[in-house]
Order: structure tokens, then sequence, then C-alpha cells
């Protein structure tokens, strides 16, 4: 009897062993394709950067640092008279991104903390959606509303305002940005144990105390990071600026005045007026790679800020 009875069980433990080869089998082959696909990504990231440190070289080659971060004119394209300091296009973006923050986060977060606290389950299916329909906009529709719409309506109520300016631009990449704080703050606040609310209305506080006191400190590092990408995306903002900030270098605060961003010179080089491989067409990529320092200096700050952050929350 025990020789039948172990030749029918050899078969069937053969044949999970032949399952169980492939689905390991097949397991590594799905490992080696998602490993293929962060390598991708790695390699194109340092492919840019190479481009970019490269032709950046041979720009630096003939213009100094010294000359690049210490002169506060830029005027690469003049025959007379040129001048390689990269203020006037930093300044340009600060001005234009502090202005779309000062829009976008305030804005943000209070559309969060409603949806995630205030609205009702079937409000916030359709107005969170709503909202988001704003990003899918597309940014020259933004630069031709900012130019047509928001500049002349300014300038009945600010004096002085120029027709290209850094303030109308800055509102509406604000108005861009919103969906970007709102949607990803809502999903810290929504993530937010509702023991913590409980424990909160239980000692007594009412919902307001409750939402400002628990609710986003608890959920801080993700509102933190949020901000944090709502910047670099205001830095990177490249269509809206081109249209309707005004396409001149000048070092000046004034919101009112009208300014070049780094991302509007890239974009105004790389139209093809400029020959391929002049000292005027290598400026882009000088600009590029301060472009590229400030949006990875920006996601250093968000990754460490929001690790920071949840460090102390599971203290």
């Amino acid at each position: 009897m025990d020789g039948p009875a172990s030749d029918v069980a050899l078969p069937a433990v053969s044949q999970r062993t032949a399952v169980k080869r492939a689905s390991g089998f097949g397991e590594r082959i799905i490992e080696t394709m998602l490993a293929g696909c962060g390598a991708v990504s790695v390699f194109v990231t340092i492919g840019i950067v190479l481009v970019l440190v490269f032709e950046a070289a041979a720009f630096f080659e003939e213009v100094s640092l010294a000359e690049f971060f210490g002169d506060t004119q830029w005027t690469p394209l003049f025959r007379d008279n040129q001048h390689f300091g990269i203020w006037p296009l930093v300044m340009g973006t600060l001005v234009t991104s502090a202005i779309a923050m000062a829009v976008a986060l305030p804005l943000g977060l209070l559309a969060a903390i409603y949806l995630s606290e205030y609205a009702a389950p079937k409000t916030r299916k359709v107005i969170k959606p709503a909202l988001e329909i704003l990003a899918g906009v597309p940014t020259i529709v933004y630069g031709y509303f900012a130019l047509t719409i928001v500049t002349p309506f300014l300038q009945g109520y600010i004096p002085g305002l120029a027709g290209g300016n850094m303030l109308s631009p800055g509102i509406v990449m604000g108005i861009m940005i919103i969906p970007l704080v709102s949607s990803l703050s809502e999903d810290a606040i929504y993530a937010v144990p509702d023991s913590l609310r409980e424990g909160a209305l239980a000692l007594g506080a009412g919902k307001l105390p409750t939402i400002l006191r628990v609710i986003v400190p608890s959920a801080w590092s993700g509102i933190a990071a949020a901000m944090t990408l709502a910047v670099s995306r205001a830095i990177g903002e490249t269509m809206i600026v081109a249209i309707a900030a005004g396409n001149q270098a000048n070092f000046t605060y004034d919101a009112r005045e009208p300014a070049e961003t780094m991302t509007a010179y890239i974009v105004n080089i790389s139209k093809g007026d400029t020959p391929n491989g002049t000292l005027e067409y290598r400026t882009i990529f000088a600009v590029g790679l301060m472009l590229f320092v400030m949006t990875l200096v920006m996601n250093l700050i968000s990754y460490r800020l929001s690790r920071r952050l949840r460090a102390q929350s599971r203290a």
C-alpha cells in the first residue's frame, strides 16, 4: 500500500514545486521590469544633468563666475555692452513665485480643510474634481488670461502698473497651483486618524480649535511637502510669465514693473533666432543649470522637512 500511495503523492509534490518555481520566475521578471523603469528615470536625470553641466562649462569658459553672480544686468543679446549677471532673471523668478505662493498657499490650505472637515461626502465628490480641473487647463491659456483679463482689471486699481508686469502672472500662477496645494494637503488631512478628532472633541474642544491645534499639526508633514512642491512648480512655470510678465530683464522688487524669469528667457532664446553654439545660445544652459539647482534645493528641503516632521509626530 505504501508504494502506490507514494507514487500518487510524488507527482502532486512535483507539480506544486513547478508552480512555485514558475511563480518565482514570474516575480523575478516583474521585479526586473520595475527596476528597469526606475533605472530609466535615473539615467534620464543623469543625462539631463550632464548636458547642462557640459554646456554650462563651455559658457563659463568665456564668462567668469564673478560676472555671472556679481553683475545685476542681463543683456547677453546686445552686440555692445554685453552683461551676463543672472540676478535680474532670478529676481523676476522669485518675485512672481512669491506672489503665486501668497495666493496658492492660504487658498489651497483653506480649501483642503473645508473639503476634508466640513464638506459633506456628496459635496466633496463634486467640488474636489471641479477644483482639480484647474490643473488641467493649459498654461498658455492662463498666460493669455493674465495678459488680457487680469492685467487690465488691475490697472484700474493699481496706478503705475505696466502692461507687462510681475503681479498679474504671479496671481494667475497662484490660481493655477491651488489644486496642487489643496489636493495634497487634503489627502494629508484626510489621513489623520479619527481617534485624534474624537479625543479632542471629547476633551471639550470645538471643531475649529480641533482642526487648528490637532488635525493640521498632525498632517503638517504632508502639508509642508505640498507647499514646497508648489514652490518648485511656481519656479519652473514658463508660459504664464513668458506671455504676461513683459520679458524685460530688470533687477527690481517692484511687482508693477515688467520682468523676465529664467524659464521665460530660455523659451525666448530657444525659438531659433540665436545661432547654435554661440555664447548667447549657451546662456540657456547656464540659466537652466541655475534653475535646476534651485528646484533641486526646494525638493531636498521638502524631503528633509517631511522626514523631520514625520519623526516628530511619531515621537
